[in-house]
């Protein structure tokens, strides 16, 4: 038997009794003659609180402190699972992020991995251990400062551990069954994905999906990680997201391997704002100063688009979406090279949602745009921008249209299950 990487999320180790059943579950894969690293996030909501807490003591904490603060969490849960796995009878090691060799770039609270070097581990491993990593964390390369990945971003720790220890897969534990057609939360009828790829994995995560974070599916599919995301609640088979879909044992027809739906599924996300940039003058070079503003401010941006110019002024008006929590910093960036721009004014607008339509086969299949658009037009939903790829349509709404959205066009597009309703087994949603 090979190594395999398991990631815990917070609601698996929520409390005392779901570390010992999460601790039970890796003992059973050790006595399959597994090697087994762990990576565990905080318990519950311990990281939320953490933030709570540093807010009332101070409204803008340092970076460094902040990540130092946060990082606690994981270090919690390393250890009580470690405690754990031993009252089972097996030995295991509790590493932090550093410890476990994962060095990062040194930007505090969203931090990008450069490189792992497990070298711990593979020594913890060799000896019998379990090994138990504190996920969300690194060091910083220049400084050797404590660093945190963003949220989510333990299930980048256990895909970066698993391309640097050669795993034969990373298995992603949460509170639902695998990757689903739409949040089960939203859709009480959503179906479970036996097999997605990573492209249209990528879609998914990126247009809101919160079972996996983007980066995480971005590294697996940079090394051909494939990954198991399952129920740490439930025995179940969940998703698997890899480059080519698993061979499933049939007794009629022998081994086939998984079909790819042509529709993967719906996501939506409610985390972002939009900016207008109104009254910006019609000619080359202005956009780039724009958008320039915004990178050198460290912002990442979603949608955009530009409305055709005004030919009365030689004025036009450009929009584009943005992280909620980036808003306040890309309206100051924006202000401070209004004299370059020479735009009119900005409007903010926090009260949106996006919807996004995923699935390989939409670019063969022409009737798909105009379902869409037809069940969005059918449940009332007026659409305020557009953007799409390839394997994607998404839309933006108000944000109170969101949840209606996605149900007409899970609907509209048969992903709707005749069988018992989607099981969320634990999480508070925070």
């Amino acid at each position: 038997m090979g190594l395999v990487v398991q990631k815990y999320g917070g609601s698996s180790v929520a409390d005392a009794e779901g570390i010992k059943r999460v601790a039970k579950r890796i003992v059973e894969a050790k006595k399959n003659g597994h090697q087994v690293v762990v990576v565990v996030s905080a318990m519950g909501d311990t990281t939320d609180e953490l933030i709570d807490l540093a807010e009332k003591v101070s409204p803008m904490p340092s970076g460094r402190e902040f990540d130092m603060l946060l990082t606690a969490g994981e270090r919690i849960s390393m250890a009580l699972l470690a405690m754990a796995i031993k009252n089972l009878g097996h030995s295991a090691q509790s590493f932090t992020g550093s410890q476990a060799g994962v060095i990062t770039d040194s930007v505090h609270n969203k931090a990008r991995i450069i490189d792992v070097t497990p070298g711990r581990i593979r020594t913890a491993l060799d000896e019998g251990n379990i090994a138990i990593v504190a996920g969300f964390q690194g060091v910083s390369q220049d400084k050797k400062d404590i660093t945190t990945l963003g949220r989510g971003g333990s299930d980048t720790t256990a895909v970066a551990l698993a391309a640097a220890l050669d795993a034969e897969v990373c298995e992603i534990y949460t509170d639902v069954d695998g990757v689903f057609t739409a949040d089960p939360r939203v859709v009480k009828k959503a179906k479970k994905i036996d097999w997605i790829a990573f492209e249209d994995m990528l879609e998914l995560a990126a247009s809101g999906s919160k079972v996996l974070l983007h980066r995480c599916v971005e590294y697996a599919r940079r090394y051909n990680i494939p990954i198991h995301v399952r129920s740490s609640f439930s025995g179940l088979q969940g998703t698997w997201v890899s480059s080519e879909p698993p061979v499933q044992k049939t007794q009629q027809q022998g081994d086939q391997k998984v079909e790819q739906a042509i529709i993967s599924g719906v996501a939506h996300d409610t985390s972002e704002a939009k900016i207008t940039v109104v009254g910006v003058p019609d000619k080359p070079g202005e956009a780039a100063v724009i958008f320039r503003a915004v990178a050198d401010a460290e912002i990442n941006i979603d949608m955009i688009v530009q409305n055709v110019s005004a030919a009365s002024t030689g004025l036009t008006d450009i929009s584009f979406t943005l992280p909620k929590t980036e808003g306040r910093k890309a309206i100051d960036a924006l202000e401070k090279a209004k004299a370059g721009i020479g735009f009119e004014s900005l409007r903010y607008d926090d009260q949106i949602g996006k919807i996004s339509l995923v699935g390989a086969g939409m670019k063969t299949n022409p009737g798909v745009t105009a379902g869409f658009f037809e069940a969005l037009s059918d449940a009332g939903v007026n659409i305020e921008l557009i953007s799409t790829s390839e394997i994607r349509i998404s839309v933006v709404t108000r944000a109170d249209d969101v949840n209606e959205a996605v149900r007409a066009v899970h609907t509209a597009f048969g992903l709707d299950s005749d069988s018992d309703e989607a099981v969320v087994y634990g999480g508070t949603g925070r």
